[in-house]
């Protein structure tokens, strides 16, 4: 793959190891007829997805993160429409990933169509279509460890339930006291919104798409990689009444975002006036990035 720093494996490296970590289930047969074993699928773990995750683990501090907004959320680093933003990461190629030889806007608009065909409504197709569009950080050269992984929130004491929770020990926030505790610089169901979530593409996608997305689509956008949250039932002691009916959202919304890959490849082409259409209805001609 052709990205800015890529030195701790491919960008689908993560995606790959999510599949091993939560199977399709028995009672949900992916879209492109296999069976969960049949996509990549690790007794453990490679050594470089290990080692993606201590970068995580270490680096995603209080500071950094602070930091990445004050760089990033400034957006101004290029403007353009949301398809022109499809191309643009479509010039992330993945030529390492075993269970698919398809580009980076193939597979959004895999997504989205699943979601299509299941009759969901037209906020949540677009969704599905820009979700993952915040991995352009790599092309803006975010490393990857500043771009995919489990989000999680800093500023307080890091859930067991994280993936690799081990490599904390490595950050220098789990020696703060001030945000080594149960709720940390947070309160009592201060609700997510007011919490800061380890920096990447889901973060930086929801404040691109702020304007623009009902709640619930914003939800799914932020929150999709929050696995210890949604999948593990951590953190709930800072949720708020708002977050809890965005939860059900996000748990909807994620088989399609972990099973919807396939072999058959969707016609862009013939797809584009549809969903030229459909972002024409939500977003403007143009956005900051």
């Amino acid at each position: 793959m052709n990205s800015a720093d890529n030195s701790s494996g491919s960008l689908d490296d993560w995606e790959d190891d999510l599949l091993r970590r939560y199977p399709c289930p028995q009672d949900r047969q992916p879209p492109n007829g296999k069976q969960a074993d049949e996509f990549r699928s690790y007794d453990e773990a490679p050594e470089h997805v290990r080692e993606f995750y201590r970068l995580n683990h270490q680096l995603q501090t209080v500071d950094v993160n602070r930091a990445k907004r004050d760089e990033f959320l400034k957006r101004d680093r290029r403007t353009m429409g949301i398809w022109e933003a499809m191309e643009f990461l479509n010039t992330l190629v993945d030529d390492s990933d075993p269970d698919t030889n398809l580009s980076q806007i193939q597979h959004l608009l895999q997504t989205a169509e699943a979601i299509r065909a299941d009759g969901h409504p037209r906020w949540f197709i677009l969704t599905g279509l820009v979700h993952d569009l915040g991995k352009i950080l790599c092309l803006f050269g975010e490393p990857q460890w500043c771009v995919t992984g489990d989000t999680f929130p800093v500023g307080c004491r890091f859930d067991a339930s994280i993936v690799y929770h081990e490599f904390f020990r490595e950050n220098p926030d789990s020696d703060n006291q001030e945000y080594n505790s149960l709720y940390g610089i947070y309160s009592p169901n201060c609700g997510l919104r007011n919490v800061m979530l380890s920096w990447g593409h889901d973060e930086y996608m929801y404040n691109v798409c702020q304007d623009y997305l009902p709640e619930p689509g914003l939800a799914m956008i932020r929150y999709h990689s929050f696995y210890p949250w949604h999948s593990e039932g951590a953190y709930h002691h800072l949720m708020d009444d708002h977050d809890h009916q965005m939860l059900d959202y996000v748990k909807l919304f994620n088989p399609y975002d972990l099973y919807s890959k396939s072999e058959d490849p969707p016609d862009v082409e013939a797809l584009r006036p549809y969903y030229e259409e459909l972002i024409g209805e939500f977003f403007p001609p143009q956005l900051a990035w």
